[in-house]
């Protein structure tokens, strides 16, 4: 059996991943505070917070995808401490959590892999920024180190994606302007839509991508690599 657990799996890029990878996994488990969008027989739910419940046990794991995140943009004078705890614990704590919890189950898999996400904000210094920007820099950390620790038996790797249609950036798309505007702040003159991040996550989790660990891979639509 075929099995991938999916943290945070019920909403945006979480929910397009399950929905593109139900055809190719014999199980997949989704754990997260709400219902998945979608049913399939070969989808089961947990009912947790990663923060504070324990995770479900499982024996035998391929992947492993932890989705949460967070997109608090104040400007630094008006961030406290408690902001950027509050990003760290879901960004990078709970990561943390989830693969000390799956590792021994992972071990167990057939080419396991785990799957972070990161932002372009680590790469592209952007107002209001700081508190996400500080917390998903540790992620990057967190899959370069791991990558190297956990190979060559479990491959880690990162997305780190631009602006992506969900709901968790609905305030920054809210509007026919704002969304003009943020389609022109790209080279490419668009953002992405969780469906091609979900393909990027589906590649990165097979085996094509068997050579590939502790890499970030940038899917910014042009707005870090080009200048234009």
């Amino acid at each position: 059996m075929k099995r991938l657990i999916v943290i945070g799996g019920s909403k945006g890029i979480g929910n397009a991943i399950i929905s593109s990878l139900l055809p190719s996994y014999d199980n997949i488990v989704n754990i997260s505070r709400t219902s998945p969008q979608n049913t399939h027989p070969n989808l089961k739910h947990y009912d947790c917070d990663i923060l504070k419940d324990d995770l479900p046990d499982c024996d035998k794991v391929d992947g492993l995808v932890y989705c949460p995140g967070s997109i608090n943009l104040k400007p630094f004078n008006r961030l406290h401490v408690d902001d950027f705890k509050t990003d760290f614990n879901i960004n990078v704590i709970g990561a943390v959590k989830a693969i000390q919890k799956y590792i021994p189950a992972l071990k167990q898999g057939k080419n396991p892999s785990v799957l972070l996400f990161s932002t372009v904000a680590t790469k592209l210094g952007m107002p209001f920024h700081a508190s996400v920007a500080t917390s998903k820099s540790a992620v990057e950390g967190l899959t370069k180190s791991l990558g190297a620790e956990l190979a060559p038996t479990i491959r880690i790797n990162a997305i780190a994606p631009t602006v992506t249609n969900t709901e968790l950036a609905s305030k920054l798309l809210r509007n026919e302007r704002m969304v003009t505007n943020m389609n022109e702040r790209h080279p490419l003159k668009k953002y992405l839509q969780p469906e091609e991040v979900a393909d990027m996550a589906g590649f990165l989790l097979s085996d094509k991508a068997a050579s590939m660990s502790g890499q970030i891979f940038e899917m910014d639509c042009g707005i870090v690599s080009f200048k234009l």
